[in-house]
This record gives structure tokens, C-alpha cells and sequence, in this order.
């Protein structure tokens, strides 16, 4: 097996209202199973998720952890706006958005956006990714599977790597449960992350500076699916120890 990545060039500036699909295919061939990697930013910027800091006010909850971080108030109020727990509020700001991802600060950034803007993740990364999954379908009649990606940071490591918050006709876990290794023991509890580990080599060509490339061809994997969500990623509340750790800390510091 062979898996070829590459980046699609000279994607313009994005803005509200323009139709991604139609852009990336503008701009390169598509086959049959390529998986189409796009950073949230320019997904974002295409669905309107931008926002001014001046049109927020920020209530007492934001102050408090807004002094703790040294942060403009308005800016942890529109964090607060987007989560539906906070998990960790200092010295880290810790959040699990309204669709389920955790991630710093909401995932909410400044960079790669206009002066004065602030942006968001998609509203809803899975829809983001059918709408340009089937776009492209409709414009190429080639069956496609698309990744909407961001960076996040890992618990016990420095640094930062892409990640998958969003999937169109690919499941984010690969099962392996049942199969057999190579000495022939039956594996039990194997899962493999397969979304993230094609963000993460899509990431390597994207970039995260001024010559950033969001959008990633990869070609040669086969894992099309009818249907994938990001949601088979997440674990139970019951099943999530890390969670359930954070929570006990907070009451302990409280």
C-alpha cells in the first residue's frame, strides 16, 4: 500500500458565503477515494464564524477567570458562550464545547484572520464536512471522504498536531478488536485513530504561519464509508476517567 499527500495551491483568502467544494476542485484533480483534508479555519471563515471582541459583555464569571489568566474578559465570555463545561480553569482554560470537543480556549483564534476578528470552529464540523464532501461530489462525480481539521495540544506531551473534529463519509475509528497480530494472538482492545493520523501527516504540508496550505489531498487509503461521524471518537462521560478527574480537582480546589 501507498498513500500519497499532497497540497492543493493557491487557495485565495476565504470569505463568508464562498463555496469551498467548488474552490478545491477549481484547483486540482480528484479521484475515487481520495480523502480531502481542510483546516476549520478557512471552513469557519466560509460559514461566517467570525466575531469582534467590542460586540461582547462580559459577565462576572468571565472577570473572575479572565484575572486569573491576565485575559480581556470579553474574550473568556465569548469562550464561556461556546462550552458546555469548563473542565480546567486555570492555569490552563480548559473547555468542552457545545458539540462535544475539548480544547483550549473553545478552540476560538486570532490568527490567519483579519485584524480586530476573533474566529470560531464550525457550529457543527460533521455537517461542514458532508456539505464540501458532497459538493465535490456533485462537481467531480468522484466518491470522496473529507476531514475537517484543527491543532490541539496532547495531555502528557509539548506541542501541538492536527487533529479531526469533524468527518463526511469516513469513520474516525479503525476497530481491531477480534483480528489477529502477527504471532497470531487475537487482539482485544486495539482501536486506531485513523482520522487523527491523517490530520496529523495532512498537518506536516498545512503549515500554522503565513504559508500555510489548508486544504490536503490524500490519496491511496480506501477508507471510504456510507456514512462516519466524529462522534464515534468521544468517549461516555462514564467511560471518561480523565473527565472525571478534572471534575474531583476542581471540587478539591474549590
Amino acid at each position: 500500500m501507498k498513500m500519497h499527500v499532497f497540497t492543493v495551491e493557491n487557495i485565495p483568502m476565504i470569505k463568508k458565503g464562498d463555496d469551498i467544494a467548488s474552490i478545491i476542485c477549481e484547483r486540482t484533480s480528484i479521484e475515487d477515494n481520495d480523502v480531502i483534508v481542510i483546516a476549520s479555519t478557512i471552513v469557519a471563515k466560509a460559514e461566517g464564524r467570525m466575531f469582534r471582541l467590542e460586540d461582547i459583555i462580559a459577565g462576572d464569571e468571565a472577570k473572575q477567570i479572565a484575572d486569573k489568566h491576565g485575559l480581556d474578559a470579553r474574550f473568556v465570555q465569548a469562550v464561556l458562550n461556546r462550552s458546555r463545561e469548563i473542565l480546567v480553569d486555570h492555569p490552563i482554560f480548559l473547555v468542552e464545547t457545545d458539540n462535544g470537543h475539548v480544547c483550549i480556549k473553545a478552540g476560538i483564534d486570532e490568527s490567519n484572520v483579519d485584524k480586530g476578528y476573533m474566529i470560531d470552529l464550525p457550529v457543527d464540523s460533521d455537517k461542514s464536512a458532508k456539505n464540501i464532501g458532497e459538493g465535490i461530489e456533485n462537481w467531480t462525480g468522484k466518491k470522496v471522504s473529507v476531514i475537517v481539521t484543527d491543532t490541539n495540544g496532547r495531555a502528557f506531551k509539548i506541542g501541538q498536531t492536527g487533529i479531526a473534529i469533524g468527518v463526511y463519509r469516513i469513520h474516525p475509528i479503525k476497530n481491531w478488536k477480534g483480528q489477529r497480530d502477527l504471532f497470531g494472538n487475537i487482539l482485544a482492545v486495539t482501536e486506531e485513530a485513523i482520522a487523527d493520523e491523517i490530520a496529523g501527516a495532512a498537518n506536516l504540508l498545512m503549515g500554522e504561519g503565513d504559508g500555510g496550505c489548508p486544504v490536503v489531498i490524500v490519496r491511496g487509503l480506501e477508507l471510504r464509508s456510507q456514512d462516519g461521524s466524529i462522534k464515534e471518537m468521544y468517549r461516555s462521560d462514564r467511560e471518561d476517567i480523565i473527565k472525571k478527574g478534572l471534575r474531583c480537582l476542581g471540587k478539591v480546589g474549590d
